[in-house]
């Protein structure tokens, strides 16, 4: 994987954006303008300029950026072409639902492993994996090279759950559990509160939607 350090945390986040948006593109397309780019991802054209330049992708006048080398320079940039192995921890409605949404696959990540510590799921299957119990987490990271670990657990559990991921190796964390995670150093954390999102949504509810220009 290339050396993110020297695009911009902002950047780095509409690179994955930039990349389902040119997946919604006809497949007789072969180049898309910076104006298009920036309609479909809700931003202006200008900041489609500058976050591609940071990949050395200069487009072409009239033409626009090719599409098939733009898509394989932000997989490169984002680390797809290697495939990554992932586990899930806490098997709940949201856990089973995570394990068999097939996106994962189809962006370079393979679900290898589910967790949970009830025992009346321990032993049962999900998304065609087997649920194993916590204390088999290590052994499981050290066989698959598990890097990212997803959590689904209630808040109470997540930080718990958390630093054993950590304690396995594990460096970037996805928590879907509805409370905020320790920073560690070296580990990389994203949180999605998914209760918190709705309250974001009926603050615009009542009010006009601006364009975002970050």
């Amino acid at each position: 994987m290339k050396d993110n350090k020297k695009i911009p945390p902002a950047t780095v986040k509409r690179l994955p954006l930039y990349l389902q948006c040119l997946d919604q593109m006809n497949d007789d397309d072969i180049g898309i303008s910076s104006n298009k780019l920036a309609e479909l991802a809700k931003v202006n054209d200008a900041q489609v300029r500058r976050d591609l330049s940071y990949l050395g992708t200069l487009g072409t006048r009239g033409v626009g950026y090719d599409i098939s080398t733009l898509r394989n320079q932000l997989q490169l940039e984002l680390g797809l072409v290697e495939g990554w192995s992932a586990v899930i921890v806490g098997i709940g409605n949201l856990g089973s639902a995570l394990a068999h949404y097939g996106g994962f696959r189809e962006k370079g990540f393979g679900i290898v492993g589910l967790f949970d510590d009830d025992p009346k799921k321990i032993n049962s299957r999900v998304a065609g994996l087997v649920i194993k119990p916590l204390s088999d987490l290590e052994k499981d990271c050290e066989k698959f090279n598990v890097a990212i670990g997803i959590i689904a657990t209630p808040g109470e559990y997540a930080q718990s759950v958390a630093d054993q991921l950590i304690g396995c190796g594990v460096r970037s964390i996805l928590n879907f559990a509805p409370v905020l995670l320790k920073n560690v150093p070296d580990v990389q954390i994203r949180s999605v509160d998914l209760s918190q999102e709705l309250q974001i949504l009926s603050y615009y509810l009542d009010r006009p939607i601006l364009k975002a220009v970050d």
